[in-house]
C-alpha cells in the first residue's frame, strides 16, 4: 500500500507539472507532424523505401515511435529538477525507496510519451486505412515503446544534476537511435557496422513493434520485438534503481577532494 500510495502521488504531481507546460506537449508533437506533413510529402515523390508503398507510409510508425521517444525520454528532466531543488531527496527518503520512486516517475513518463504517440496514430487517416485490430495492437505497441522510452530518460538522468547537462546527453543520444532504427530510412540500406548497431538499438525493435502492428513487413517478429524492449526495460530500470539509491551502496561514494 505504502509503494502504490506513493507511485501514485508521483504520477499525480508529474501529470499536474505536465499540464501546466502545454507549449512542451505541443512543442513534442511539433517535430513528428513537421516531418509527416511537410519532410515525407517531399520526400514521397523521390523516394522508394522497397515495402511496396509509399514513403509517407514507411515512415509512419517512425514517426509515431519519434512522438513517443521524445515525450517520454525528456520527461525525465522532472527528475533533474527535483535533484536540483531538493525535492528528490525527500522523496528518497521515505519509506518507499528508489524503486517505487523510479516506477512512479516512469509510469507518468510513459503516460505523456503514450499521449503524444497517439495523437500522431490519430493522424493515420491521412496516411494509410487501418483496421480496428491494427489500431488496437498499434496501441499496445505505443504503450511498451513509450515505457521503455521513460526507463531509457530515467536511466540518463539518474545521476545528472543540472538541466543542461540532461539536455545536451539526451538529445545526442536520442537522436543517432531514431536515425539508426529505421524509423525513417530502411536500415538494411546502413553499412554492416551500423546494421549490427541497429540491431542492438531499442528504438529499433520500438519501430518495428509498431510497424508490425500496422502490417508492414519486418526483420523479425512482434514476439521477438516485444521480448528485447522486455529486456531492454528491465536492465534499464535495474540500473536506473542502483544509480538512483540515495546512499550510493552499489554504486560508491563520491569522493572528497582534499585542500
Amino acid at each position: 500500500m505504502i509503494a502504490l500510495t506513493a507511485i501514485g502521488g508521483i504520477v499525480q504531481r508529474d501529470l499536474r507539472r505536465a499540464a501546466r507546460q502545454p507549449s512542451r506537449l505541443i512543442g513534442g508533437l511539433a517535430r513528428p507532424f513537421v516531418w509527416l506533413l511537410l519532410v515525407a510529402s517531399g520526400y514521397n515523390a523521390i523516394a522508394n523505401p522497397g515495402t511496396g508503398g509509399s514513403y509517407r507510409e514507411f515512415v509512419f510508425p517512425g514517426v509515431i515511435i519519434m512522438a513517443c521517444l521524445f515525450g517520454s525520454a525528456l520527461t525525465a528532466v522532472s527528475t533533474v529538477y527535483d535533484r536540483e531543488f531538493g525535492m528528490l531527496r525527500l522523496m528518497l527518503a521515505s519509506p518507499a525507496g528508489p524503486a517505487v520512486v523510479l516506477a512512479g516517475r516512469a509510469v507518468s513518463a510513459t503516460a505523456v510519451g503514450m499521449l503524444q504517440g497517439l495523437v500522431v496514430l490519430a493522424a493515420a487517416p491521412l496516411v494509410m486505412t487501418l483496421t480496428p485490430r491494427q489500431a488496437a495492437l498499434a496501441v499496445l505497441a505505443i504503450l511498451a515503446s513509450s515505457f521503455a522510452s521513460a526507463l531509457l530518460g530515467l536511466l540518463v538522468a539518474a545521476r545528472l544534476r543540472s538541466v543542461e547537462n540532461f539536455a545536451g546527453i539526451i538529445n545526442v543520444l536520442l537522436f543517432p537511435m531514431l536515425f539508426i532504427s529505421g524509423a525513417l530510412y530502411p536500415a538494411s540500406g546502413l553499412p554492416t557496422a551500423l546494421r549490427w548497431i541497429a540491431r542492438a538499438n531499442p528504438v529499433t525493435h520500438m519501430v518495428e513493434l509498431v510497424r508490425s502492428a500496422l502490417g508492414q513487413p519486418t526483420d523479425k517478429t512482434a514476439p521477438a520485438n516485444l521480448l528485447a524492449l522486455g529486456a531492454f526495460a528491465a536492465i534499464a530500470f535495474a540500473l536506473a534503481a542502483l544509480l538512483f539509491d540515495p546512499e550510493q551502496r552499489f554504486v560508491g561514494k563520491p569522493m572528497r577532494r582534499r585542500n
